[in-house]
């Protein structure tokens, strides 16, 4: 339908340009500044872009169990925080892709396909915690009984859910297909959109652990929700900010003395505050690249509006929120 409007408006722009030569009317000037602007509105809704679908982590907000001041008021109140999750969209083609199956896999859905108003083309996991996989039961029998929806995954995670119930379950009764993914390998997503996932070192108990390049034909940006620590990575991250146009990165922590109950090297992430000091060299110009997500319900950064994230702007880095819009 776009493709159609788009010719349609251009051929009526040349009839109008050829008319404004002949004539050098007013009337016909007027009628091609009016095409000119609707042609560049069509063009521009062409444009693929990156939503974030969700900014908690696994647990989402409020967390199960938590009756701490970060999650009382919101037992009360009822609002939330979903899980991290970001979607993928191509407006002409209508077609859309998740980054992960979450928790919120149900919400996730509804606002792409019917907010977004796109066809859910298929879902690329990350790896295989709770938060990054478990919404996929969502497409089995006992409710949505999808047909072969497109779940690409790396082949450690393609292992563990052919062999694990009930996720083999999906894949016996045809409501998910696997497609193969590999470290570093391109893979096109339509015309205009490419991805590329990328090995980094987590908690691989069932399975590896990726990031995300998503590349259009002029931008790029990078999603890395879960990542041990920069260090342990075989990339320079500061190297992997400069060729990128926006990064979302493992947020999970804000600071080591967050959750004193629980053995921090169990669950190792880069905090906040540490990946802010490797990376204070940069120009502002980069550090305005980068956007924290992936909060655990403990972080204080999770609410947009705290003095914490306040700090992490005034730094000149960014606060990932829900709807937050990228443009490629």
């Amino acid at each position: 339908m776009t493709f159609i409007r788009f010719n349609t408006c251009y051929r009526i722009l040349v009839y109008i340009i050829l008319d404004v030569q002949k004539k050098n009317s007013n009337q016909a000037l007027k009628r091609s500044a009016f095409i000119l602007l609707i042609f560049g509105f069509l063009k521009s809704n062409d444009i693929p872009y990156i939503i974030v679908l969700g900014i908690a982590q696994d647990g989402g907000l409020p967390h199960a169990g938590c009756i701490s001041n970060c999650c009382k008021k919101l037992w009360n109140t009822g609002e939330s925080e979903k899980v991290s999750s970001i979607g993928i969209v191509d407006p002409k083609t209508n077609q859309s892709w998740l980054i992960d199956a979450t928790p919120d896999f149900a919400n996730q859905l509804h606002i792409l396909e019917n907010i977004h108003q796109t066809k859910l083309s298929g879902i690329f996991l990350t790896h295989a915690h709770i938060g990054h996989y478990s919404g996929l039961l969502q497409l089995g029998r006992e409710v949505m009984g999808a047909k072969d929806m497109p779940v690409y995954a790396m082949p450690k995670m393609k292992e563990f859910l052919n062999k694990n119930a009930p996720w083999n379950q999906l894949l016996s009764i045809g409501n998910i297909k696997i497609i193969n993914l590999k470290n570093s390998k391109e893979l096109k997503l339509s015309n205009q959109l490419y991805i590329e996932p990328f090995l980094v070192p987590h908690r691989d108990e069932f399975s590896e652990t990726v990031g995300y390049r998503i590349v259009s034909n002029k931008k790029s940006l990078i999603y890395i929700p879960d990542i041990d620590k920069w260090s342990k990575w075989d990339q320079n991250i500061f190297q992997v900010i400069l060729h990128t146009d926006y990064a979302l990165l493992d947020g999970t922590f804000y600071s080591s003395d967050e959750i004193p109950h629980r053995n921090m090297s169990e669950i190792p992430h880069p905090f906040i505050t540490e990946t802010m000091n490797l990376l204070n060299d940069m120009n502002s110009k980069n550090r305005k690249k980068i956007y924290f997500i992936h909060f655990n319900h403990s972080n204080p950064a999770i609410d947009y509006t705290s003095s914490v994230s306040n700090i992490i702007r005034s730094k000149r880095f960014n606060v990932a929120k829900e709807g937050l819009k990228f443009t490629l």
